[in-house]
């Protein structure tokens, strides 16, 4: 009798994770992101006249960003009233968009990475991969790359008919789990495992620069915020990104034993997935405030077109 009731009240808060927790968590993440990064995109588009390499992989980012944002409200909605209205389609377009964020933003992060290496390893002069030309030519190949590595998806994803409506199943819960395992398994080796590893070995670099850097000078202060920036965005990047993929094989490898598990394993397992779902897209939040709006330069650049174009937003200073 203990366990039944464990597994009821498993069940009953797997269903209020989805209808509470992914509703509000969502709804958080889509007015906080769409503030952010509409602020970056304007400042980009209205305020940056000489573009870089890094701004170039940090616009693409916020463009991903606002794709993913764009499609929270019917989430949003579906989640709330138990009930997915927008058709096959809309469903299946949705989960891909989310799933390019996921992966598009990985590939920046890490080509970010590989561009501030350059940028310290070689101040006076300019790399072949720091060049416009090469980032847009790279961004593009993001893009084109992300969207091959999606393709299966699109077969994956379809709205199912149950008694009280329609939902519109992520992927861990859709599709032929056998299958599902070995594509998510590949994803997360090329899509997560591979980009992480090159963010982390610039990441290092990097701050190996900056500490041989830091006793080169007499004081290691204008050091630390750039060396606390290297520290925070391998911890930000690990912390949003892994959970997501370790429940998300968890939950297909769950599916594949379905005969042989209790269901109650299975809820639990579910239940811990969907924690882990909106935190992988916190980066979308974290993004413009963690690489924009923590720098100097843009947002004095920012704060002083506002002000020009309201006039009574105070002048910025440092």
């Amino acid at each position: 009798m203990a366990w039944n009731a464990t597994c009821k009240a498993w069940l009953a808060a797997e269903d209020a994770l989805e209808k509470y927790y992914l509703s509000i968590f969502y709804g958080i993440e889509f007015i906080v992101g769409l503030l952010g990064n509409t602020t970056v995109v304007f400042g980009y588009l209205f305020c940056l006249k000489n573009w870089n390499s890094s701004n170039i992989y940090l616009f693409n980012l916020s463009i991903s960003d606002l794709a993913f944002l764009c499609t929270l409200p019917m989430l949003m909605r579906s989640y709330a009233n138990e009930n997915w209205v927008y058709g096959d389609a809309l469903c299946i377009s949705n989960r891909y968009v989310l799933h390019a964020n996921l992966y598009t933003s990985i590939l920046f992060l890490t080509f970010i990475s590989i561009d501030r290496y350059l940028l310290m390893k070689y101040p006076f002069r300019e790399h072949l991969l720091q060049r416009k030309e090469s980032a847009v030519l790279i961004s593009l190949a993001i893009w084109v790359l992300v969207t091959l590595e999606l393709l299966p998806i699109l077969h994956l994803i379809n709205p199912v008919v149950v008694d009280n409506g329609t939902t519109c199943n992520d992927f861990a819960s859709s599709g032929d789990p056998e299958y599902n395992f070995i594509y998510s398994m590949c994803l997360t080796l090329l899509g997560f495992l591979i980009p992480l590893f090159v963010m982390c070995f610039f990441y290092y670099k990097i701050a190996v620069i900056l500490k041989q850097r830091s006793r080169q000078v007499t004081t290691a202060l204008p050091l630390e915020k750039p060396l606390n920036l290297v520290i925070m965005a391998v911890v930000i990047f690990s912390v949003l990104f892994t959970p997501y993929h370790i429940m998300r094989n968890v939950r297909i490898a769950s599916r594949l034993g379905s005969r042989t598990q209790s269901l109650c394993t299975q809820v639990v397992i579910s239940s811990l997935y969907v924690v882990t779902r909106p935190l992988a897209f916190l980066n979308s939040v974290v993004n413009p405030v963690f690489y924009f709006l923590m720098g100097d330069h843009f947002r004095e650049m920012l704060v002083n077109k506002l002000r020009y174009n309201f006039k009574f937003l105070p002048s910025f200073r440092r």
